[in-house]
C-alpha cells in the first residue's frame, strides 16, 4: 500500500539547497530509498512503503545542518548520510560536520564529506609521515594542501614545500620556457588551487618569493634536510623508487609529510616500479606511519566522474 509524507522545508532557499541542481539530489533520495520523491514550493513530498519514507526522512532530517543554511548538498553528501545510517554512525556523521579544516577567503568551510576522508584528515593531524592512495577527485592533494596551509598560517611550520614528479618531461625540464618556477608550475596546478582558497594569489607570491613557500621539481630535493618544514609529494605514483626514497629521507626535525597518489594510473613505463607502491610495500606496517585509502565512494567532483571510476575499477578486476 502506498503512503505519503509531506515534509516542510520552512523556506525555498532550504527547498534549492537540499533538491540541487536540477533536482538531481531528489533523484538520487529516490534511488537510494525506492520512494517516490517530489518537490511543490517548499514541501517535500514522499510517497512509497512505509519503510522507504521512514528512510526518506531520516535521510532528509540528518542533512537538514547543511539545507537549513542554505548550502547546497552534493550527491556525496547523501550517499555518506546513507551510509551512516546503514552503519548506525550517525554520531560519527555529526562529528564529520564538525570538524571544519579550514575557512576559505570566501567564507566557505571545508570539512571532509565521507568517512574515510575525515580519518586521512585525523591520519595528517596525528602522523609526521601519511601516505594516501586513491582515484581522481577523492580529495587527496586539495585537503593536504589546505591542512598545510592552515598550519603554515597558524605558525605550526615555518615552510610548505610542494613537490611532484614531472614525468611528462623525464625530470628534465629544460626545454619548455621560463625560469625554474615557470617550468613546474603546469605541474602544481592542482596545489596552487588549494593554495589559493585560503591565500590572496598576490600573498602567495610574496610566500613564494621569500621561500616560505617552494614549489620544486623532486630533482632539486636532493642534498636538503627540511626542518620545521610541512612538504607534500604529489602524483607519487610517478616517481621511482629511488626518487621516493630521495623525497622522504629529506624529512628534519619537526616536520611533516603528506604522499599523494593513484597507483592505478602510473605514467611511468611498464617496466619501471612505482615508488609509490614500493613504498607502501615496504613501510605500510612500520609504526608512526599512516597509510590511508579512498575509493570511487569518496568522489567529490562531478558524480559523473565517481562513476567512470567506478566503471573503470569493474573494467580492471574483469581483466
Amino acid at each position: 500500500m502506498t503512503e505519503r509524507l509531506a515534509i516542510d522545508l520552512h523556506s525555498h532557499e532550504f527547498a534549492i539547497a537540499l533538491s540541487g541542481y536540477q533536482e538531481d539530489n531528489l533523484k538520487l533520495l529516490s534511488r537510494q530509498t525506492g520512494a517516490q520523491v517530489t518537490l511543490r514550493g517548499q514541501e517535500l513530498s514522499v510517497s512509497g512503503t512505509t519503510q522507504q519514507i521512514e528512510l526518506c526522512r531520516q535521510l532528509v532530517k540528518s542533512l537538514q545542518s547543511f539545507w537549513k543554511t542554505g548550502e547546497v548538498i552534493t550527491g556525496v553528501d547523501i550517499l555518506t548520510a546513507r551510509h551512516a545510517i546503514n552503519t548506525q554512525q550517525q554520531d560519527a556523521l555529526r562529528d564529520l560536520r564538525q570538524d571544519v579544516v579550514a575557512i576559505t577567503r570566501r567564507g566557505q568551510e571545508i570539512r571532509a564529506k565521507t568517512f574515510r576522508q575525515r580519518s586521512y584528515i585525523q591520519a595528517i593531524r596525528t602522523h609526521d609521515l601519511v601516505f594516501c592512495t586513491g582515484p581522481a577527485g577523492t580529495g587527496k592533494t586539495y585537503l593536504a594542501a589546505l591542512i598545510a596551509v592552515q598550519a603554515l598560517l597558524d605558525n605550526h611550520y615555518e615552510r610548505l614545500i610542494l613537490t611532484r614528479p614531472a614525468v611528462e618531461a623525464g625530470e628534465r625540464l629544460g626545454f619548455l620556457p621560463g625560469d625554474l618556477q615557470q617550468k613546474v608550475n603546469p605541474y602544481l596546478r592542482p596545489l596552487y588551487d588549494a593554495l589559493y582558497e585560503l591565500i590572496d594569489p598576490e600573498k602567495v607570491a610574496n610566500l613564494m618569493e621569500r621561500g616560505v613557500i617552494e614549489v620544486a621539481p623532486i630533482a632539486y630535493m636532493r642534498g636538503r634536510t627540511l626542518n620545521n618544514s610541512f612538504i607534500i609529494l604529489d602524483e607519487a605514483q610517478n616517481t621511482t623508487p629511488s626518487q621516493m626514497k630521495l623525497v622522504l629521507t629529506r624529512m628534519g626535525f619537526r616536520s611533516r609529510m603528506v604522499v599523494t597518489g593513484d597507483t592505478t594510473q602510473t605514467d611511468l613505463p611498464s617496466h619501471q616500479p612505482s615508488g609509490l607502491s614500493v613504498a607502501l610495500n615496504v613501510l605500510g606496517k612500520v609504526e608512526g606511519i599512516g597509510v590511508c585509502e579512498l575509493t570511487s565512494a569518496d568522489v567529490v567532483r562531478n558524480s559523473l566522474v565517481q562513476k567512470i571510476v567506478a566503471a573503470y575499477e569493474h573494467h580492471e578486476r574483469a581483466r
